[in-house]
């Protein structure tokens, strides 16, 4: 029998407890380290939207170009997904312009892709 260790996705540490079942029968696993910001976490979703690859997908896609019927059907998952994930990073993007000058926040034209979203 191998035992396979589980990680935090966040912080990446050993220190896992389990927290209960889903309503999918999914095992609940919480972090115990009192510095990480995950609550707890499953490690096998059902939704593949829930995955951090993909919401890094999603907005990866929409600042190339892609609309949001586009990202949702190359990626699988719902145009709701697609537009709560980039209502929730629209604020935090950092945009570094041709010189090389760090902008933090959302500039005139992320504002015009983002503004029917926030």
């Amino acid at each position: 029998m191998i035992l396979k260790p589980i990680l935090c996705p966040t912080c990446g540490t050993t220190a896992i407890i389990k927290a209960g079942i889903t309503g999918n029968g999914k095992q609940r696993y919480k972090c115990t380290n009192n510095d990480c910001t995950t609550i707890t976490f499953i490690l096998d979703y059902t939704y593949i939207g829930r995955l951090l690859e993909i919401k890094e997908k999603v907005v990866e896609m929409a600042l190339n170009g892609s609309g949001i019927r586009d990202t949702a059907r190359v990626l699988k998952i719902s145009t709701s997904t697609v537009i709560s994930e980039l209502k929730k990073t629209a604020s935090t993007i950092e945009i570094v312009d041709i010189i090389g000058n760090r902008k933090t926040g959302v500039t005139t034209s992320a504002m015009n892709f983002f503004r029917d979203f926030s």
